[in-house]
Formats: structure tokens, C-alpha cells, sequence
């Protein structure tokens, strides 16, 4: 009986096994697969490129010697990386895109410059929960079974990599995975600000309105790119009132909370406050363990526990830290051509201990730093005091916190005696007006700013 491909592969890994450490026999030969076996020719499928590279670099003459060995004779080995179908392909789901035939009565949407289409990586599927997303995960999962029922609008913020965009792309895949005739938008704010300026120089202010307004899901990512550009806030303003008053289901995503992002007018604040605004914090030990395993066996890679324990210990900020932290490992290994072990983990990570071990500026050293220049303590400008000598420096401490660390309002408000953030505001305003007309002073900051650098 002629054996088939797998039946020889499977007698040439029993060979490998017994020659290799675990790790790497578990690592790079396992996962790959037989495919074909004709003329003497055994093909082999890896699981991505830089794995087929890596099995033809450091395995494929131990290969081709077992596989030789397991046939009494001459055997080519042909390892290559799969041309499988690729993931199933993303919708396009822009402001021009309907997802079914349109319903009766519904007013036709103009062609629009294409969005972004949506992830098709980005499903609830593929999200790993943990305390410190569990609210913001059950909220879009409620707003996709129940789009306008549950929570309308969804504000979701936190920093950047944390996973807002996912949640927010995740409920659009829901939607879709219903088969309803659904219509959705999923638009960048600053593609909404660019459209906004190309439709007023174009005069096609009433199409862009048409487009906008005519969604069963408007998913709006990055708002506070909406800050200090009144004339769009006004059109965002005005759709947003439309969809909701349709009964249509709007989701925003955002790096802070509603009420720190100055330059946005009130009216949009209490609107963005409506329904439930939800914080994607970092991930803790456990999840960054569980995405860190997720990731790696997606990628069909295998990672030892103490690895991951080290970069789940290292990596902290935010999932697309973890993230790259595996893909800088993985490259330092091909380069060096040796195994992912704890000791080469240590080696690719660090950079990020340097990072890490570095002083951080913080909003006391800066406060400080400031009062320093003008004459005046720290303690001074956290004081009640009004005179100019103490306001101006206390001012330019709290611009300068805002803008190097992007601390909270509410936070910087305790560091100066524990004032209200629409003082904070009124001090960042009154600090970016003088900017734009004082010469001097405006020098005199970006002095201060360099030097605060330096010390950091």
C-alpha cells in the first residue's frame, strides 16, 4: 500500500522528536502539515512565511536527512508557506455602502470617498475579557443585540491600543453576522473633519449631510478630533440629533472622558453623555497572560509559560505593546537564528527595561519646575493664592502637565489645591490665547518645555 503524505511526515516527526529539545520540536516542526507526495517530492505546508523560512533555515537539512532515512532513498522536501484563502474579507462598510437593497422609502446615500473598511479581525470572538474591560465588552454586546434599546449613544475611552476601536468595530460584525438589512458607517472623526472641509469648498454640504444621515449604525472613532472645529462640531451636532431622534444606534470612541475633552461644546458633551459612557483601562497580569496566549496561538507559535510570564510582567500599557513585544521577539529569533527561550525574550525586551527603569517626569517635577523659573514654590502655586506672580506660573503648570503627560483634569486639579476642572480648562485656555498673541512668553514656555524634556 502506497503511504500517503501524512503517513510519511508523520514517521519523519517520530524521527525529529527523538533528536530535538521539546521546545523547538513543539515550536517550529509540529505545527507544520503535509500537503502533497508525488515523484519523490513530500511537500510541506508551514503556517506562515517567516516559519517556512525558518524550517528550511535551521531544519530543512535534518529533514531532508530523516525523510531520505524514513524511505531508503532519495527524498525532496519542498516547504513552503500555505496559500490558503485568506481571512474571510472584511466588508467595506463606508458612508457609501449598503449592506442590503434599500428599504421603501428611504432616501438615497451619493457615492462618498471610501472609509476605512472594518477589521475583519476586530469580532467579539477574538476580544479577551478582563476587569478591566468587562463593562465596556458587555455594553457593545448589548448594543448589538439590541442596537437603540440599550445604550444610545456608547461612548467608550481610554488610551490608545486598549481595544476601544475592536469593541466598536466588533458590534458593526455582529450586526452584520444577523443578516438584517442593516446600514453602517464606521468613519474616523478626522476623515468626518477632512469630508466636512472638502464638502464646504465643493458645496456639497447637503450630500455629505444625506450620507451621514441615513445609517443604522454610526461607529465614530477618535472624537476628540472634533475639538476647537466649531463649524464641524455644528454638522455633528445636528446628525447626531437626527440619528438618535430616528431611533438609530450611535457609538463614539474617544481618549479620554466626555467632560475632559476641552474645546468641545457643551451641548455635544451632554449628548456624548446621554447613554453610557464606559473606560477600557490596561489590561492586568492575568488578561495580559491570556492575550499574550491568544496571540501566539492564533499565529500558531509556541511560546514557553516563562516567556510569556516575562513579557505579560514587562509589557504593561496596552495590548498593541504586548503585541509587538511578541513580534520584536519572534524577529530578534529569526535574525539570530536561535530559539525564543527566556534568556533571548530578556535580550528583545530590553529596550523597553530601559524605558521602564528611566525616572518619568511626573506632574509634581513639573509644577515644580515651573514655580522654579518664576520665583515662586511649588507649594505656592498649589496655594489659594490670586495674585498675578503665583496665577500666571500656575497657569502655564497646568498647560504644560496637560500637554506632556495628558494627566486628567480632575487629577490636575488636585495637584493645585484641589480646583475644579473647568478651572483647569479656563487655565489651558487663558495659556493657549497668550501663545498665539505674547512672543515672549511664548518663548519663554518652549523654553521651560525643552528643559522639562531634558530633565525627563
Amino acid at each position: 500500500m502506497t503511504p500517503t503524505a501524512t503517513d510519511l511526515w508523520n514517521r519523519i516527526l517520530e524521527k525529529a522528536r527523538t533528536g530535538l529539545p521539546e521546545q523547538s520540536f513543539r515550536t517550529w516542526i509540529s505545527s507544520a502539515r503535509a500537503v502533497s507526495w508525488s515523484d519523490g517530492v513530500l511537500g510541506i505546508a508551514a503556517t506562515s512565511r517567516f516559519h517556512a523560512e525558518w524550517l528550511e533555515d535551521k531544519y530543512g537539512p535534518l529533514l531532508h536527512e530523516l525523510a531520505t532515512l524514513t524511505l531508503d532513498g532519495f527524498v525532496e522536501l519542498r516547504i513552503s508557506s500555505p496559500t490558503s484563502a485568506p481571512e474571510r474579507a472584511a466588508p467595506e462598510i463606508t458612508v457609501a455602502r449598503v449592506t442590503e437593497p434599500e428599504s421603501p422609502g428611504r432616501p438615497e446615500t451619493s457615492p462618498s470617498v471610501p472609509g476605512p473598511a472594518l477589521n475583519a479581525r476586530y469580532t467579539f470572538g477574538r476580544f479577551i475579557v478582563g476587569e478591566h474591560n468587562r463593562l465596556a465588552q458587555a455594553a457593545s454586546l448589548a448594543v448589538a443585540e439590541r442596537p437603540a434599546r440599550s445604550y444610545n449613544p456608547l461612548f467608550l475611552y481610554g488610551a490608545t491600543g486598549l481595544g476601544k476601536t475592536h469593541l466598536m468595530q466588533a458590534i458593526a460584525h455582529r450586526m452584520l453576522e444577523k443578516g438584517k438589512r442593516t446600514r453602517i458607517c464606521y468613519i474616523p472623526a478626522e476623515q468626518f473633519v477632512n469630508e466636512m472641509v472638502t464638502a464646504i469648498y465643493n458645496h456639497t454640504t447637503d450630500a455629505f449631510r444625506a450620507r451621514y444621515r441615513s445609517h443604522d449604525l454610526l461607529l465614530v472613532d477618535d472624537v476628540q478630533f472634533l475639538r476647537r472645529k466649531e463649524h464641524t462640531q455644528e454638522e455633528f451636532f445636528h446628525t447626531f440629533n437626527v440619528l438618535y431622534n430616528a431611533g438609530r444606534q450611535i457609538v463614539l470612541t474617544s481618549d479620554r472622558h466626555p467632560k475632559e475633552l476641552e474645546g468641545l461644546e457643551e451641548r455635544l458633551v451632554s449628548r456624548f453623555e446621554w447613554g453610557l459612557v464606559a473606560d477600557v483601562k490596561p489590561p492586568d497580569y492575568e488578561t495580559r497572560v491570556a492575550i499574550l496566549r491568544k496571540k501566539a496561538e492564533e499565529d500558531r507559535i509556541f511560546l514557553p509559560a516563562d516567556v510569556l510570564d516575562l513579557i505579560a510582567r514587562r509589557c504593561r500599557s496596552s495590548v498593541r505593546e504586548l503585541e509587538g513585544a511578541i513580534i520584536k521577539l519572534l524577529a530578534l529569533s529569526s535574525l539570530t537564528r536561535r530559539e525564543p527561550t527566556l534568556d533571548l525574550a530578556g535580550v528583545a525586551l530590553a529596550g523597553l527595561t530601559a524605558a521602564r527603569d528611566a525616572t518619568p517626569m511626573d506632574p509634581g517635577k513639573i509644577r515644580d519646575h515651573v514655580g522654579k523659573v518664576w520665583g515662586v514654590t511649588g507649594d505656592a502655586l498649589a496655594s489659594r493664592r490670586r495674585t498675578r506672580t503665583v496665577t500666571v506660573p500656575r497657569q502655564v503648570a497646568m498647560f504644560l502637565i496637560r500637554e506632556l503627560l495628558d494627566t486628567p483634569l480632575k487629577q490636575i486639579g488636585r495637584i493645585f489645591g484641589g480646583r475644579d476642572h473647568s478651572t483647569v480648562i479656563h487655565s489651558i485656555r487663558k495659556v493657549e490665547e497668550r501663545l498665539g498673541s505674547d512672543d515672549a512668553f511664548r518663548a519663554r514656555v518652549e523654553d521651560i518645555r525643552q528643559e522639562l524634556q531634558k530633565i525627563a
